[in-house]
């Protein structure tokens, strides 16, 4: 999971390849506990280093989830399963380092020919921190390998056991399993996914998000987005079936993980977490410390969350959500404009936005998804830092000019800044 830095923040021709057929709904497979642990101990051994972005260790974590996709005989929508792209994260030096990685990406085909056209992502990232201190709550470890076992070898295992779940048994849309690399850089795997999609995105009807799931104590499971359409908290509720979870459901469907993605693009989401814990972002994140029969019940509650979606009649209702903004960022400082920075850049110096939060003062005041920041309040902007600044400098209730870059124009705007909490 990416780790929360001072912002103000924070095709339908594929799925034709294999025939289906719209009848009966087979037999489930019950989730593996085994194979989900086996998963984990590979995906975060010594020897791939703790699969940081633009690494061995991460191609080599690619490679495998890749042969799993394959043994499943999953349909490869990108050769050899990978779509392969650049990550260059945010960095105040000029020119950003340029990593090349990879996502992978694997269809499986809906068993109704009405509705295979119609897709529900289901994704984790697969990246972590290697010997990086960037992002690293154990500085003092030095070059110390950040195996992240549970960030994120837990997500990419829960995804690795529901591909083989619904390769035995299909829904009735067509489902998309999707690793994404360069999470723990600021999403820019999942978000270089909405911008080349091997589907239309208006064909999505949901993406579900695993990004920390081995962990799970005294039954408790956090679930983020249930607000995001308005039939997700009763699918949810129906989902949880005894011996039943203890949910703690939230609404948002922004956060510091990949589904944050997808819900800028209007896609409903889900994210499921089984919350933070001491070893988060240190080397002491391990394996061995996996809970995987606690996995294997978030798992068997997800894959009936997803069937139920994939499996429905009509499509979701989209929701745009109000919540509340963030916790500061910064010390000293509470003023929120409520604007979502897409972390993996643009070609136009400047801060480009995946989005703009409901409600927020950066939506009264005009901004909008895909609008590239250039100026805040008299500061040229050229990078998500000096945007950060720009703001910083200012306090809620000051009314600051703002200019974008909007199809090709420069557009001002007068926002009036807000005050978080």
């Amino acid at each position: 999971m990416r780790l929360l830095v001072a912002l103000a923040v924070a095709g339908s021709s594929v799925a034709g390849c294999a025939p289906a057929s719209a009848g009966p709904r087979p037999t489930t497979a019950a989730p593996d506990s085994a194979a989900i642990r086996a998963d984990i101990q590979y995906l975060a051994s010594p020897r791939l280093r703790g699969r940081l972005t633009g690494t061995p260790g991460n191609d080599s974590a690619a490679a495998y989830i890749a042969r799993r996709y394959a043994a499943l005989k999953l349909v490869p929508v990108s050769p050899a399963y990978l779509q392969h792209f650049t990550a260059r994260p945010p960095s105040r030096e000029a020119p950003a380092e340029a990593l090349p990685t990879q996502n992978v990406v694997a269809l499986l085909p809906g068993r109704d020919p009405a509705l295979r056209n119609q897709y529900v992502v289901i994704g984790a990232h697969f990246d972590h921190l290697g010997t990086s201190t960037d992002g690293a709550l154990d500085p003092d470890a030095r070059d110390a390998v950040r195996l992240g076992a549970d960030d994120n070898a837990s997500g990419t295992a829960a995804v690795l056991e529901l591909a083989r779940i619904f390769a035995r048994a299909p829904a009735r849309r067509s489902i998309l399993l999707v690793n994404f690399s360069g999470e723990e850089q600021g999403t820019l795997g999942s978000l270089y996914f909405v911008d080349h999609m091997p589907v239309p995105i208006d064909s999505v009807d949901a993406m579900l998000n695993f990004d920390m799931v081995g962990r799970l104590r005294s039954d408790r499971l956090i679930v983020y987005g249930v607000a995001t359409a308005a039939e997700l908290t009763a699918i949810l509720d129906s989902a949880n079936t005894p011996p039943r979870l203890a949910i703690a459901a939230q609404g948002d469907g922004f956060g510091p993980s990949d589904q944050s993605s997808f819900y800028a693009r209007n896609i409903p989401v889900l994210h499921f977490f089984t919350d933070l814990h001491d070893d988060y972002h240190r080397a002491s994140d391990v394996a061995e410390k996996i809970n995987a029969g606690g996995e294997a019940r978030v798992v068997g509650l997800a894959e009936r969350v997803a069937r139920a979606i994939a499996d429905r009649p009509s499509r979701l209702t989209f929701v745009r959500t109000a919540q509340p903004a963030p916790v500061a960022t910064r010390e000293g400082t509470d003023v929120y404009l409520g604007t979502i920075p897409d972390m993996a850049g643009s070609d136009t110096p400047g801060l480009k936005l995946t989005g703009v939060r409901a409600g927020s003062p950066a939506e009264l005041g005009g901004l909008r998804a895909g609008d590239v920041i250039v100026e805040f309040g008299g500061k040229p902007v050229k990078d998500l830092y000096e945007y950060s600044d720009a703001l910083y400098s200012h306090k809620p209730g000051d009314v600051v000019t703002i200019v974008v870059q909007r199809g090709g124009q420069r557009t001002t705007l007068q926002v009036t800044l807000g005050k978080r909490g």
